[in-house]
């Protein structure tokens, strides 16, 4: 018998009714009626059922009745509310400012991205010297005419002659890599399909890459990646002639990164097994027939080489210093004993090194703001570069043989800004500095110390209007991610500034789990070890409303992936502490979650249902097994979209379908499924605003807020 889906005979019977404090009385919303089915599974003899496994079918034309049915729901009700019309043209307003990611040099050239505006997508640009006329090199807004052909990877060959350049389509992170003549502007007619987690590294009238076999027609968005190999790609020929240079038949959930040194005297191969730790070879490219020699096993540490020098070369690495160091290594004798320490283990965390001009900078992270140093290259400290204030650096980038850096400094309330470094006069210039309708002078960034429920201490940045009267009303939104390593450090959110100008405040804990304070604090947040991270995200809540910030009537949650899994578990381990919540492209089924696409990485952090103490843990906060019937949730607003191959749909549609179905008040549970996007990266200029117009309007008519801008 054929299945369908039972909608119900009013799709979407929304009404909206304020009181006189303009705090809604939600009525009842009539939900499409999600089919349940007899699916069970045994781990270790505990049943688990999974009514709505038919959603994770992402092509079937039921699951296709049932988003567009849900998007109708969430259209209507967002339609009916007053002022979304004015926070979308507010949001147009302040977008609407030149924006630019740091430059890139090599050569003679120099490379960026730059939008004018409200263009879809960031152009890319070239021109020659710090001087040059810039033209055009890449439009993707050409590409297509929606804007969902974003430009990924850009790689430059060693004599800058050639750029390697990946584009993805509506989201998805699978990747066609193309070739370019620079000086000319020319497409060539080499194009490689399939490629995934992978950049080009050039050497000579080449590059390497790496890529998955073809999936299945049709499972393209779901299927789990299996098999990661790494070629060869000579210039002019078919991808069918490329040369297989290095795979494991023995290992298939294993990924491999290959990249050359400057001068293309050694080629690296990075293996790893999740999201971070790996295992590093190298194999000497100027002796013909060499073989890749293992220069540090294990998946435990991290092994990440910065360049050569002759025949050694420097790698930044936790192994023996969770906080990183420097060590220049022998391939010839790799062994740990025998390496160098260049730049000893700190108290702050090492993030990067970048070398340029005869000395090397590297860039530091102290209480989730960044400082950067200069060393010469025998590891002396010379001296710190001044930064415009504390902030987060976007980028640092420079070749061995320039003289100029470029860096980008960026914070709360300061969009990035795009600087130059002379490094043999010591002195820094503005590049580029955006101009944008929002007076950054009225607001202020505090920094405080709060403590978890097992009181460690945990920084949360607070930004705000100055002046403001903690008397407990103010509107509160919570952003957090706490996950695989990821620090979370000032940036700067154009969406953001509609909340702020509005009254609101914006926070954002640096929870366990991050790497803000260096391994340790990531692997306080992991497998068993993952409760924590929801506590200190619990704590955080508590803390803002003991403090009289707020209150938990006006206070919202957002995160987004492993964030939108905070959200999840935070709101139903605590649904009393919020009023709205705002999950994206969230991990909701911790149980499965290792069965699609690229998810057998997270294993790192998560663990997985196939060992039975893992399951268990997973089991006691997975948001999807932990909604309870007859509970009232807080206004719920879950968004994910059709083309996400990183964290699949299916967890956002099954954890709507089940929270929908167990809802015990009327406090709506909405989902927006975009289409033609994924998880986030590539998504064009239009489907943003649209998206964040969306998310501010419900956050403000659940929380009683009327927009004054």
């Amino acid at each position: 018998m054929k299945t369908i889906i039972l909608i119900a005979s009013v799709v979407a019977s929304v009404a909206i009714v304020s009181c006189k404090n303009n705090t809604p009385v939600q009525e009842k919303i009539n939900y499409p009626v999600s089919k349940k089915v007899a699916q069970s599974d045994d781990y270790f003899g505990t049943s688990v059922a999974d009514p709505y496994r038919w959603l994770e079918n992402d092509t079937s034309a039921e699951t296709g009745a049932w988003v567009k049915a849900e998007n109708k729901v969430t259209s209507d009700y967002l339609a009916k509310i007053p002022f979304r019309d004015q926070i979308h043209k507010r949001l147009v307003a302040l977008w609407d400012f030149p924006k630019m990611e740091v430059p890139f040099s090599k050569g003679e050239w120099v490379f960026f991205k730059k939008n004018d505006g409200m263009q879809n997508q960031s152009v890319i640009y070239v021109q020659k010297g710090i001087s040059g006329e810039p033209r055009v090199l890449i439009d993707p807004n050409t590409l297509s005419a929606d804007g969902t052909v974003a430009i990924g990877d850009l790689s430059v060959s060693h004599d800058g002659k050639y750029m390697a350049y990946s584009i993805n389509k509506a989201g998805s992170d699978w990747a066609e890599f193309y070739v370019m003549d620079i000086a000319t502007g020319k497409t060539l007619q080499d194009k490689i399909e399939w490629v995934k987690f992978s950049g080009a590294s050039w050497q000579g009238d080449g590059f390497y890459y790496s890529r998955y076999d073809a999936p299945s027609k049709g499972k393209e968005l779901s299927n789990r990646n299996e098999f990661h190999k790494v070629y060869f790609h000579k210039l002019g020929t078919p991808q069918s002639d490329d040369k297989l240079i290095f795979e494991n038949r023995n290992f298939p959930l294993r990924s491999y990164y290959a990249g050359t040194t400057d001068d293309e005297h050694f080629l690296i191969l990075s293996e790893s097994e999740g999201t971070s730790g790996n295992s590093l070879f190298c194999k000497d490219l100027t002796k013909k027939g060499s073989q890749f020699v293992l220069l540090a096993p294990g998946f435990e540490k991290e092994y990440n080489v910065i360049d050569n020098i002759g025949d050694k070369l420097l790698v930044l690495t936790n192994d023996g210093a969770p906080c990183r160091k420097l060590v220049l290594i022998d391939p010839k004798s790799p062994a740990s004993a025998n390496w160098k320490v260049i730049i000893p283990e700190k108290a702050e965390v090492l993030e990067s090194v970048v070398i340029a001009g005869g000395q090397m900078f590297a860039q530091y992270m102290k209480d989730a703001t960044n400082r950067i140093y200069a060393y010469n290259m025998e590891g002396k400290f010379l001296q710190e570069i001044e930064l415009p204030g504390l902030g987060t650096l976007a980028g640092f980038n420079g070749e061995k043989s320039a003289n100029t850096v470029f860096y980008g400094f960026t914070s709360f309330t300061f969009p990035t800004s795009i600087f130059t470094y002379d490094v043999a006069k010591k002195s820094t210039s503005e590049f580029f500095k955006p101009k944008l309708d929002f007076d950054a002078s009225a607001y202020e960034t505090k920094q405080v110390f709060y403590e978890s429920k097992d009181k460690t201490k945990i920084p949360m940045f607070i930004v705000h209007k100055k002046g403001i009267e903690l008397d407990g009303k103010n509107p509160v939104l919570l952003y957090g991610y706490g996950g695989f390593n990821i620090s979370l450090t000032p940036n700067f959110s154009v969406s953001r500034l509609v909340f702020l100008e509005n009254g609101g405040v914006y926070c954002m804990p640096n929870l366990r789990g991050g790497g803000e304070y260096g391994e340790k604090w990531h692997e306080a947040g992991t497998k068993l070890n993952k409760q924590n991270v929801f506590d200190d995200f619990i704590a955080a809540a508590e803390y803002l409303i003991k403090e009289k910030y707020t209150t938990s009537e006006k206070l919202a949650i957002s995160g987004g992936s492993n964030g939108g899994l905070l959200i999840g578990a935070c709101m139903t381990q605590r649904p009393d502490l919020f009023k709205v919540c705002l999950p994206a492209v969230g991990v909701m089924d911790m149980l499965r979650y290792n069965k699609f696409t690229i998810g057998w990485a997270w294993a790192g952090d998560y663990g997985t249902s196939d060992d039975s103490t893992q399951f268990h843990n997973l089991l006691m906060y997975s948001p999807l097994h932990n909604i309870k019937d007859s509970v009232c949730y807080p206004a719920t607003l879950i968004t994910t979209a059709d083309h996400d191959d990183r964290v699949v749909p299916a967890h956002s549609f099954k954890f709507a379908a089940t929270l929908q179905a167990k809802q015990g008040c009327n406090n709506p549970v909405l989902i927006r499924i975009e289409t033609k996007a994924g998880h986030g990266a590539g998504k064009p200029t239009a489907k943003i605003i649209d998206e964040m117009a969306d998310m501010y309007s419900f956050l403000f008519y659940n929380m009683g807020i009327k927009p004054v801008k």
